[in-house]
């Protein structure tokens, strides 16, 4: 009797093992919904007011002009100095695709083609191999290069998902904002990014 008892839980504890895997699995396979090539902005979209470019005051003891960006709060700030930032709203990785650390920005373009890396095909096989810069595509007016990762700042063709986590780890500004941080910020500007608030 207890080794029947001990095969039912054996299976019970297997079959949990098994959808839970595969539910993890599924979640990673769903469609990004930040990434629709072919979709045109839509301008009309009403940024909620604590993601819209603001300045703002914020203390650090990192130089003007380095970039902090706070994924748990959806804030990119550029530092001022004299305790000021300019703050501004951003989308950001989801579950599983949210990052941190210290990098610089390598290369900078202005409506940027897009080539989905070869991790994201994987995950999302309909997605195009490769698309021309331009308001349908999903890295907006501007994108700036983060290190030697896949990952970028970058505009969008979702404004609706700016202040949520839908990406696969890039961050997402809108049009306009973005190309203002892109004229504010050159090649090499430090990056750093954080899940949690510095204390």
């Amino acid at each position: 009797m207890k080794k029947f008892r001990h095969l039912i839980w054996m299976l019970i504890a297997t079959g949990g093992l098994i959808l839970s895997v595969s539910q993890s699995q599924a979640q990673l396979r769903q469609p990004d919904v930040g990434d629709q090539p072919g979709l045109l902005p839509d301008e009309s979209v009403e940024l909620d007011p604590q993601f819209r470019k603001t300045a703002v005051l914020y203390r650090t003891s990192e130089p003007p002009g380095t970039i902090i960006i706070s994924t748990q709060d959806r804030h990119l700030y550029l530092v001022q100095g004299n305790g000021r930032a300019l703050r501004y709203g951003i989308g950001v990785g989801r579950e599983g695709f949210q990052w941190q650390g210290l990098v610089n920005i390598t290369r900078k373009a202005e409506w940027p083609d897009w080539t989905p890396p070869p991790e994201m095909i994987a995950r999302q096989p309909y997605l195009p191999r490769f698309m021309a810069g331009g308001p349908g595509n999903p890295l907006g007016a501007r994108a700036m290069y983060l290190g030697t990762t896949v990952y970028r700042i970058h505009g969008t063709n979702r404004p609706d998902t700016i202040g949520t986590a839908v990406s696969s780890g890039c961050f997402r500004l809108v049009n306009a904002d973005v190309t203002d941080l892109y004229e504010r910020v050159p090649v090499g500007t430090k990056v750093i990014i954080r899940q949690k608030p510095e204390l």
